[in-house]
């Protein structure tokens, strides 16, 4: 689709494995997580139990009182320079964009090497500092408390490396709490083995939580990690402790999630997650009606929005997750896993106008955007 094409589609638009059915057993703590604006957990959670022949559920704890990551519905904020770690002001919690592009990225090497034709996208995605450049969708939660900050990783794909590289320094990150698996395709776990640079020089492992089925794909795609009895001794490969978590709200960190199951293609299960008034959704197709209760009062919204002009078999397109937006009903939407169609600039251009004709907050969100912004560029 030429670039004329694809801005005449958003145009257009502002004018106008297979399971069983889902269940939801969540609706007594809902109601816990629609309290708006709570303040965030006031200690440490113990650490997750180390990977046995038998792998723990994760669990809401009896008699524990998790935390609620609360967002700040203003203007989206802007990535700060690495003097933000050294800046005299108490840190905020935030929710940290690592990346916000496709499995393959923006810019394409295929475009960027094309003799026949200009991408106009990914020309300007191969220049320092612009934001159509898009490294596999992750986000990172940041968790101020009183006693400690804690960093929960949202998936660690085929890029997640050259993320960190660029966003933890950024930020003054180093540690990784916990990482929250979404599904099991490779922008979402293939980057798990760079986690060893953490477990030999950061800290001594890491909690993984991950759905049943996507455990089992690990077992085959990362053996190594999972039994690692299997490793010829002194090889230095990540230590990781694998944690199963069933669809249903659990804590890491004394932070409350509760998974938003959704569909990302016929037949295939994914998850979103909900952290307080949070709801992140970055790989769908359709969305099953038990999980719209989930996503009540919802006030930041993060969803799927792959191309400018229709879905694809497995993601939500602009004028899909538009209409999700409508009945959702957030405060602010935030879209994210754009390729290389969805030019930044102009696309924001068009659906600003959206707040002009119907109220609705939606952006695109990039690489380094982080929310509750903290200060100015």
């Amino acid at each position: 689709m030429s670039g004329a094409t694809a801005a005449g589609a958003i145009a257009a638009l502002l004018r106008a494995h297979r399971l069983p059915m889902l269940h939801s057993p969540f609706a007594c703590s809902l109601a816990a997580a629609r309290s708006l604006g709570a303040h965030l957990p006031l200690r440490a959670a113990a650490a997750a139990a180390p990977l046995s022949s038998r792998l723990p559920l994760v669990r809401l704890r009896s008699g524990a009182s998790p935390r609620f990551f609360s967002s700040s519905c203003g203007a989206p904020g802007n990535a700060v320079s690495s003097s933000a770690a050294e800046h005299d002001e108490p840190r905020k919690s935030e929710l940290i964009f690592l990346g916000t592009g496709t499995s393959e990225g923006v810019p394409r090497v295929s475009c960027l090497t094309d003799p026949s034709k200009t991408c106009p996208v990914c020309t300007k995605a191969a220049e320092p500092g612009n934001r159509n450049r898009r490294r596999n969708t992750s986000i990172l939660l940041r968790h101020v408390t009183p006693s400690r900050t804690s960093n929960i990783l949202i998936d660690a794909g085929k890029f997640f490396y050259h993320s960190a590289l660029q966003w933890f320094p950024a930020f003054g990150l180093r540690e990784i709490d916990a990482v929250i698996i979404t599904h099991s395709h490779a922008d979402a776990i293939g980057g798990l083995d760079c986690l060893r640079d953490w477990t030999n020089n950061v800290q001594p492992s890491i909690p993984i939580y991950v759905a049943p089925r996507d455990y089992e794909v690990m077992k085959m795609t990362h053996h190594y990690l999972v039994d690692t009895s299997t490793v010829i001794p002194g090889a230095a490969v990540s230590t990781l402790q694998f944690n199963i978590m069933k669809e249903e709200p659990f804590t890491v960190q004394d932070l409350e999630v509760i998974p938003l199951p959704v569909w990302h293609g016929q037949g295939y299960r994914s998850l979103g997650f909900r952290f307080g008034d949070i709801c992140y959704i970055s790989d769908v197709s359709d969305i099953p009606d038990e999980t719209y209760k989930l996503l009540e009062d919802c006030q930041l919204l993060i969803l799927d929005a792959l191309r400018p002009d229709r879905s694809s078999s497995t993601h939500f397109g602009l004028p899909r997750a538009l209409e999700e937006v409508r009945k959702i009903k957030p405060k602010r939407t935030l879209f994210t896993g754009m390729m290389h169609l969805m030019d930044h600039e102009k696309v924001n251009d068009d659906l600003a106008r959206l707040m002009e004709t119907e109220g609705l907050d939606v952006q695109l969100s990039y690489d380094g955007l982080s929310t509750p912004r903290q200060r100015e560029e």
